[in-house]
């Protein structure tokens, strides 16, 4: 969507926000399971999961399927879901690499295998959710990433001309004007590329709930409330203190994120980039059918600053991204999670896009912050000859590369040499961000290019050049 075309109907709008609640939708649901008690003890085990999001969640689950007798104890500071794995999107995306673009651009000799090993991931995930009775309204609907200006048809178009060249477009249609506002009636929609089976929709904080649930029940020992303190070595094994009591583990799987590491040598590769997201009140019918939608694919357009959209389980509509607000000195605090001035923009470009929803008025408006590296996709590692690994760096698209990140981290303790751990993705670290204020300053100038090309039919300027060859160009 344009910028100027973003900024009319100002007025309209305004009134749509005034009764948002300044909480994530997902985690307001009735069905939120309570706390478990905090560590108040001395524990052992032989595998210590630090951190109750996705990735440490997934971790414990596989780590036990995978050796039922293997004693497994997970920590969580707060509560189970609450901070990234119970505020995004729910779009739970087979790709591993962020997206085709950006795996093709690196890893161009490893993409199929890739590819595969992320189809192979987001069936691992529908067959878990199945065999563990998971309630998280899962959808394989797929996604559609849309155009809204001419330039971006065209890239489209010429984008699935090179992966049916590649051999990479299996399941990937192109949607001319016509065919992609017969799946979502848009004035905005110019084109479409409809990937049919690799995402899938689901409530974010029911997946992280109900994967708790399924841990538990495997004899996973969880702690909430509980985060750790310090990591040390302690003879053969790990040593983690907490607030009141302590674990020795003979080994040590980091999900933390964008939370700072226990490994001090791992927190410059991430930076905290804040995201916003609204919920609109449950669509009527009529509503409902003046925009169509009714195979509930997930959307997202083209654009560098780009919105991603999608309907929850009550035909809400859930519109989030454009902007990516990185505070100064990388900071995480609760504070950040509440931004109005995003949100009145995400309003009134909210009522561009459908402008046949007028009046629709919104419930819930959040955000909560990314971990993202310079390569805008996971990276692995292990520290202390191997009693402790580590991922992160998931930059937005962690819901489904999580879980492999997570079998990524339990075939390096292991010591196992598996078709994983000898890609050069999982091998290969990043590029460190630097300090500050060169971070801030870089990551500014980064934003401003940005808008800029999204001002101008998509001409990078010097700077995004330069991040380019440097294997550093990336979109909000």
């Amino acid at each position: 969507m344009a910028p100027s075309a973003m900024s009319r109907g100002k007025d309209n709008w305004t009134a749509s926000l005034s009764e948002a609640q300044p909480v994530p939708y997902w985690l307001e649901d009735p069905g939120k399971p309570p706390a478990e008690p905090a560590l108040t003890s001395a524990e052992t085990c032989d595998l210590l999961v630090v951190g109750g999001g996705y990735s440490g969640l997934w971790t414990a689950l596989n780590a036990k399927e995978r050796d039922p007798r293997r004693d497994v104890v997970l920590l969580e500071g707060r509560e189970v879901g609450w901070a990234a794995s119970g505020r995004n999107g729910g779009f739970c995306a087979a790709s591993l690499t962020h997206g085709l673009p950006n795996g093709l651009a690196r890893w161009p000799d490893e993409i199929h295998t890739l590819e595969e090993l992320g189809r192979r991931n987001l069936d691992g995930i529908e067959a878990a959710i199945a065999r563990h009775g998971i309630d998280c309204d899962f959808e394989r609907t797929g996604e559609i990433d849309v155009a809204t200006e001419t330039y971006q048809a065209w890239e489209l178009r010429d984008w699935h001309r090179e992966l049916q060249e590649k051999g990479l477009a299996d399941g990937i249609e192109f949607l001319d004007a016509d065919a992609v506002r017969e799946q979502v009636n848009s004035p905005t929609f110019e084109a479409g590329l409809w990937d049919r089976r690799g995402v899938a929709m689901l409530h974010p904080a029911k997946l992280a709930w109900g994967l708790k649930k399924a841990c538990l029940k495997l004899g996973v020992r969880v702690y909430e409330h509980t985060p750790a303190l310090t990591l040390k070595s302690y003879g053969a094994g790990m040593a983690v203190r907490t607030p009141y009591g302590a674990v020795r583990a003979r080994k040590v799987a980091l999900g933390t994120n964008i939370f700072p590491s226990l490994l001090r040598r791992v927190r410059s590769y991430t930076v905290p980039v804040y995201d916003y997201a609204l919920m609109t009140e449950p669509l009527t019918a009529g509503q409902l059918a003046s925009i169509g939608w009714k195979n509930r694919q997930g959307l997202g357009d083209s654009a560098n600053q780009f919105h991603y959209f999608r309907l929850s389980a009550d035909n809400r509509v859930l519109w989030g991204g454009y902007d990516a607000i990185y505070p100064y000195g990388g900071r995480v605090r609760a504070e950040y999670d509440d931004r109005p001035e995003t949100y009145a923009k995400l309003a009134g470009h909210f009522f561009t896009c459908f402008p046949q929803l007028e009046g629709v008025r919104f419930t819930h408006a959040w955000g909560g912050a990314i971990d993202t590296c310079s390569r805008f996709s996971a990276f692995f590692g292990t520290a202390h000859q191997g009693r402790v690994a580590y991922a992160a760096g998931y930059t937005g698209l962690g819901v489904g590369a999580t879980r492999f990140g997570a079998d990524v981290m339990l075939d390096l303790l292991d010591g196992e040499r598996t078709e994983r751990t000898e890609l050069e993705m999982v091998r290969k670290k990043p590029l460190p961000f630097p300090p500050e204020p060169f971070a801030w300053t870089g990551i500014a100038l980064t934003k401003w290019s940005l808008a800029r090309a999204d001002a101008h039919g998509g001409r990078r300027n010097l700077w995004l050049r330069t991040m380019d060859r440097l294997g550093l160009g990336f979109d909000s």
